[in-house]
């Protein structure tokens, strides 16, 4: 198997396994099929940094002309660390803290993603200490069922997310008052990995509906976030075209003047990535087989999480061998700890095998869990393979503790 010419078991093992291996040249096609889909109507794409933090993956995107969508201090750090516009930065979350928002407005970033009315008070606050006006769009909660896993649905009003519907034009209406706080836009977003798009037009006609209705009281919005969470293909997932998406909402939009943003993360960077690893061992309980890799889930956690179905490909290609039925399980201390599970493969010890469609949501989820050190990651420019982050050493693990003799 080959991505970019490049044969990933060579890359295994010039790197050694487990290895993230990603495309830079899918990553830019991925985000050039959002630019082109948007042609000449104002916009910002704003990749979601969450999916995949690795500096040179956003270096590679704000070369590309790219915004941000960040979640915390330490993304937005890392987009500054790469050369990212703070301009083109809007900053999510619901749990951002006075020091975040001292440093992103000192920053200078484009817009804050406003989700309680708590911290509007706050930025408000701060905002007044610092002698300026802090840019706000306030993410609304439309509660439309995005059809995806509830770990990653966001727009109900189960949810954590955003303000309700019935809470926003009179939040829109204070916020207006407030001297240190510039209402920019109005934000939703519904969740990820969604793969219907009829979601996403109910979750507008609702947005819409509050525009005009903020229009009539005289607050004039700039912009509409659409947020993101697009789904990639794992298995048999029907997908939306990124272009028919764009179209339908520039189309209800109309005439009214308002700039698109966008947060794409997963459909940026999900299919440009692989995570490979290596048999260990194969075994056999009582009829079972499984085989033993060198990747966990503290590598990759999705199918232990959300019970994710990942493609598995051996990358040893053989002429013979018995194909059988195995779960493909790390070497973590726990029933949980697998990657997948009743797989087809022919396979032996020392088999390289390349988990696909690794790129979004995989190293940016691992941890040490078991003092494993994290994996090494990989950045293949033509035909190249770049090391963009070295593995973690096990004395790395614990050389920031001290010992309480």
């Amino acid at each position: 198997m080959k991505i970019d010419q490049v044969r990933l078991t060579e890359v295994a093992e010039e790197f050694q396994t487990p290895v993230y291996i990603y495309s830079a040249e899918k990553i830019l096609a991925n985000y050039d099929a959002y630019r082109r889909g948007f042609g000449d109507y104002p916009h910002l794409i704003c990749y979601a940094v969450k999916a995949n933090s690795n500096l040179s993956i956003l270096k590679l995107l704000a070369e590309a002309g790219s915004g941000f969508d960040i979640v915390s201090r330490g993304e937005l750090k890392r987009v500054l660390a790469a050369g990212g516009d703070p301009k083109k930065v809007v900053y999510s979350g619901v749990g951002k803290r006075n020091c975040d928002l001292e440093f992103a407005l000192n920053a200078g970033i484009g817009c804050f993603n406003v989700e309680s009315v708590a911290e509007v008070y706050m930025l408000n606050k701060i905002a007044g200490k610092l002698g300026v006006k802090a840019p706000v769009s306030l993410r609304i909660n439309p509660n439309v069922d995005a059809k995806t896993h509830p770990y990653i649905s966001t727009g109900l009003k189960e949810n954590k997310f955003g303000i309700s519907m019935t809470d926003a034009l009179p939040m829109y209406r204070e916020m207006a008052r407030m001297p240190h706080i510039d209402i920019q836009g109005i934000d939703f977003h519904i969740g990820s990995q969604l793969t219907e798009i009829e979601p996403y037009a109910e979750a507008l006609d609702i947005t819409l509906a509050l525009i005009d209705e903020l229009s009539a009281l005289g607050i004039h919005l700039k912009h509409l976030d659409m947020g993101g969470g697009l789904g990639i293909r794992y298995e048999d997932e029907t997908l939306i075209d990124p272009a028919e998406w764009i179209d339908q909402a520039i189309e209800k939009i109309g005439d009214r003047d308002l700039k698109i943003l966008i947060e794409p993360g997963r459909s940026i960077v999900g299919d440009a990535g692989v995570l490979v690893t290596q048999v260990i061992l194969t075994k056999e309980n009582e009829g079972k087989n499984f085989a033993v890799v060198d990747a966990a889930m503290n590598d990759l956690i999705r199918p232990a999480l959300y019970s994710s179905w990942m493609n598995i490909i051996n990358l040893d290609e053989r002429d013979e061998g018995e194909v059988k039925n195995y779960d493909i399980v790390g070497p973590i201390c726990e029933t949980g700890d697998f990657l997948g599970k009743d797989r087809q493969l022919a396979l032996t010890s020392g088999d390289y095998l390349a988990i696909t469609h690794a790129g979004a949501y995989g190293f940016t989820m691992a941890s040490n869990y078991n003092s494993r050190g994290r994996a090494a990651e990989v950045l293949l420019v033509g035909d190249q393979a770049k090391l963009i982050r070295k593995r973690e050493s096990e004395e790395s693990l614990y050389a920031e503790e001290l010992q309480y003799l």
